[in-house]
């Protein structure tokens, strides 16, 4: 198959051949494969899908597939031998690594055994520390990352360090064919003494007694990871056995190679060939061995040590290639950069619509940058079972991905990373210890948010609008689902709302409604409806508008659980409009004797004793208001909005007997609407007729407070209605 490519006038195979011989240990056959991908499932070179194969080779039916493309390929050839498709043949990738093979064991090598406890910890250690293997890899890295900063304090400090224009990396090297994993720094190494005390005594932490020694010196320590001086032990969860080369800085130290299988003995040994840092090779365990394996290891890294402020080289190639955008100063960091980064932490291919670079130094150290996507959310996305967005760092080494402590659930939108050297960490640097310091750490980044938001809001308010029309659930959500008033309050600060003394379109805040607020105001008033012509057409309305009160309007079916779980506001009272009137209605009104076209009083107290009698358990009372103008009637409740939100959700399956009882409603009638009048006039004389426009009119106004879910059951009355008003034509 190989010589069969190899013989095709086709530029884009040729392209394919001269990749395989390029990269090292490529086989030919992966060549043929890609091609045949190409072909088989697209019919054109542009495109290369990933299959999969047995084996990595190609299967009969694709090798006679293979054949037949053959010939196809030779036709789209053009005479000279290049196609419309043909693409630069692209560049070799550099190729750096320091790990050799040229360590040995020089002498006789001491036994030493591990002390009785010293042992029980490495069992814990090696078997229930750490909830994944994997971490054994950004511990290793962890402990080279603090080598090759103590090596660069001594650089400093002392004059002779042995090689010292030899660069600071980390290098990994995987063998899939012996089954070892190698890591190698070139950072201060050890000596005999050294490696004794630092590998020979577990939970004993060299990086921990170097921060002790440069307390004075933050801009030093700061960038060392260690703590614990349990991390190269975690070597033993995947490694059947470990050795340990190491040349320390001092030129005039010899070289040593401890080696261990962790079951409580370890050997020490001078050695030869070893270049200045240290070496570890771990011989894989059988259920391990996929840390052997090139993908994996980068896979990790990626997850892990990616922002590590060292190179680090994988089989010879550079594997974290990101830079940790949030330790730069915000001025130096530009657009690309962010986008960048975003689409690396997030598998994204958009922009981010907002960009938060943050740093302080109090009341915690933080680092942290956030962004906003440019998509608008999912239903998938705004589900409560979305995990965070956010990931914890320490020192740029990942603590826990996707950390849903750091940031409320509401905030779950914000993708970024979060650094911080305060986070109290537990012994395997897994999980967060249960602390003061992680609540206000959540404060502080969650609060510094709202500001950033009320920011953009000033800045840019059409912008602003269009992020709230997208997010605006998370932020409703945060105010449900916090406990605290104070937390609900600032997140209030960001809600949006139309109002009835604005155009159509047009959103107001809560402060703003404040600030138009007449002297003395005490009331914020809102309005639930579908829409601003329901709202503005509502008979709840009317009163309102008499007095000239401005009402927010609310247009999302959650908007009235939100408000009403708000409450307060600026220690404003929030308030729906169908409450106001409820309690404007507490004392019975009189009919205005002096309107001519009213009913009188004594009319009005008939009138009201028919329609109790008429509508029978589906009215409590049936009373006069002065409210009214162009509406016959309306219903009230206590706490209109909340038995609304009851009769959804706990009184749906119930009788109408039953939801009657339970919202015991108000009968207001006006006196003066013609429907009225009309009504008391024709209730002896036409008493069926009058019968169901008296129903109708009930209806009418339980619609109007959203308390029919089924407005289809009215239908048969309002045809007989009809029928009633066509008798005469």
């Amino acid at each position: 198959i190989f010589k069969m490519a190899a013989s095709m006038r086709n530029a884009a195979s040729r392209i394919f051949i001269r990749k395989s011989i390029l990269r090292p240990n490529h086989r030919p056959f992966s060549s043929c494969r890609l091609l045949y991908d190409v072909r088989e499932t697209q019919y054109s070179p542009r495109v290369v899908p990933v299959h999969s194969t047995q084996n990595g080779h190609l299967s009969w039916s694709q090798m006679r597939h293979f054949t037949q493309w053959r010939h196809l390929l030779a036709a789209e050839s053009t005479t000279d031998g290049t196609t419309d498709t043909e693409a630069p043949p692209s560049e070799p990738e550099e190729y750096h690594s320091i790990i050799t093979n040229t360590e040995r064991a020089k002498g006789a090598a001491e036994k030493q055994e591990f002390q009785a406890e010293t042992r029980k910890l490495l069992d814990i250690v090696a078997k229930s520390l750490y909830s994944e293997k994997e971490v054994f890899i950004r511990e290793l890295i962890s402990n080279c990352s603090d080598a090759l900063e103590k090596l660069r304090y001594q650089a400093m400090t002392t004059p002779d360090v042995a090689d010292k224009d030899v660069p600071l990396e980390i290098h990994i090297g995987v063998d899939d064919s012996k089954k070892t994993f190698t890591i190698q720094d070139t950072g201060i190494g050890m000596n005999k003494t050294e490696m004794l005390a630092n590998l020979g005594i577990i939970a004993k932490s060299g990086s921990k007694e170097f921060l002790e020694e440069l307390k004075d010196k933050p801009d030093v320590s700061s960038n060392l990871i260690g703590q614990f001086g349990v991390g190269f032990y975690s070597t033993f969860m995947v490694g059947e056995k470990v050795d340990v080369y190491s040349q320390s800085h001092d030129a005039n130290e010899p070289a040593h190679k401890w080696t261990s299988d962790g079951t409580g003995t370890y050997e020490i040994s001078e050695a030869e060939g070893v270049q200045r840092g240290t070496k570890i090779v771990v011989h894989l365990k059988g259920d391990s061995y996929d840390f052997a394996k090139e993908d994996v290891i980068k896979d990790i890294i990626k997850k892990y040590s990616n922002f590590v402020g060292v190179p680090i080289y994988v089989n010879g190639k550079k594997a974290n290639v990101i830079q940790a955008l949030w330790t730069l100063e915000p001025k130096d960091v530009t657009e690309d950069m962010h986008e960048e980064f975003f689409r690396f932490i997030s598998n994204a291919y958009d922009k981010p619509r907002y960009t938060l670079h943050y740093k302080t130094d109090a009341p915690l150290n933080i680092r942290a940058l956030f962004y906003v996507p440019q998509y608008k959310p999912t239903l998938f996305d705004m589900s409560q079972d979305r995990e965070s967005g956010v990931t914890l760092y320490s020192r740029k080494v990942m603590i826990m991905n996707k950390s849903s402590r750091i940031l409320p659930a509401w905030l779950r939108f914000v993708k970024g990373v979060v650094d911080s050297e305060d986070i109290p960490l537990n012994l395997s640097r897994e999980l967060l210890q249960d602390s003061h310091l992680i609540r206000k750490l959540r404060n502080v980044l969650t609060s510094r948010l709202i500001r950033f938001f009320l920011e953009k809001s000033k800045k840019d308010p059409a912008s602003y609008l269009e992020f709230y029309e997208d997010y605006g659930l998370y932020f409703r959500e945060g105010i449900v689902s916090e406990p605290e008033q104070s937390a609900r309050e600032e997140i209030a600060k960001l809600l949006r709302f139309e109002s009835s003394k604005m155009p159509s379109n047009e959103r107001t805040s809560f402060d703003d409604y404040i600030e138009r607020m007449e002297a003395g105001g005490r009331n914020i008033f809102y309005l639930h409806a579908p829409s601003r012509a329901l709202a503005e057409a509502s008979p709840y309305m009317e009163a309102l508008k008499k007095k000239d009160i401005e009402v927010l309007f609310c247009f999302e079916p959650y908007d009235e659980m939100v408000l009403m779980n708000l409450s307060q506001y600026a220690k404003k009272n929030i308030r729906s409009v169908e409450n106001e009137v409820v309690a404007e209605a507490q004392e019975d009104a009189k009919v205005d004797e002096s309107d001519e076209g009213s009913i009188s009083q004594t009319d009005a107290d008939s009138l009201g004793a028919w329609l109790k009698l008429t509508l029978g358990t589906r009215v409590n009372k049936v009373k006069v208001t002065n409210a009214l103008t162009s509406t016959p009637c309306i219903v009230t409740v206590q706490e209109l909005g909340m038995m609304r939100h009851f009769l959804r959700t706990q009184l749906h399956d119930k009788s109408d007997e039953e939801k009657y009882r339970v919202l015991n409603p108000t009968l207001e009638i006006n006196p003066s609407h013609p429907i009225v009048v009309k009504l008391n006039s024709i209730r002896d004389s036409n008493p069926q007729l009058a019968k169901l426009v008296a129903e109708q009119i009930y209806d009418n106004a339980m619609i109007s407070a959203g308390l029919i879910m089924d407005p289809r059951t009215i239908v048969g009355r309002l045809n007989d209605l009809l029928s009633k008003a066509l008798e005469k034509h």
